[in-house]
């Protein structure tokens, strides 16, 4: 097989986030059996200058979405940060899949040098494609992924690294 931009991008984003969300669906089994309230989890922090369980899930989306529309040219789907349980993060990271899915290699390959513009609140970043995949939205997205999982490991959660890995 060649590697492609979609090959080194679509399928790695949907294998993590299926991971993610596989983890939050055993941690939503915990949390019920045991009667924890989820909201103890949903606002856990490893420092208190990082960002909580509910962020890190909202921003890998968010990078996963939004990398892959830049590399296509279309416009990514809109999401409120409204969610307030694990059964809406669930959904959220379900709903980027299924968006994911829906792109086809020919919108993503040969976006290696296509120009992309990152708008952020107070500025804008330029990038070639090959750029924005490799050297911000992958290394982002791996973070709050990461980073949402050792948390759910971190309460108490029996998940590891096959549960992290996910499944295409």
């Amino acid at each position: 097989m060649a590697v492609t931009m979609y090959s080194i991008s679509v399928p790695v984003f949907v294998r993590h986030l299926n991971g993610l969300a596989g983890c939050m669906k055993k941690t939503q089994a915990v949390y019920a059996e045991k009667k924890y309230d989820e909201s103890t989890l949903l606002g856990y922090r490893v420092y208190p200058d990082m960002f909580n369980f509910t962020r890190q899930v909202q921003v890998a989306t968010d990078h996963a979405r939004n990398c892959t529309a830049l590399l296509a040219g279309v416009e990514p789907p809109k999401y409120e940060d409204n969610e307030k349980s694990l059964a809406d993060l669930i959904a959220r990271v379900e709903k980027t899949v299924a968006w994911l899915k829906t792109m086809k290699p020919e919108q993503i390959d040969g976006s290696e040098g296509k120009s992309v513009t990152v708008k952020m609140r107070d500025r804008e970043m330029n990038f070639k494609g090959i750029e924005l995949l490799l050297n911000r939205s992958m290394p982002n997205f791996y973070f709050h992924v990461t980073t949402a999982y050792d948390i759910m490991r971190h309460n108490g959660v029996e998940i590891g690294k096959r549960d992290f890995m996910g499944a295409s």
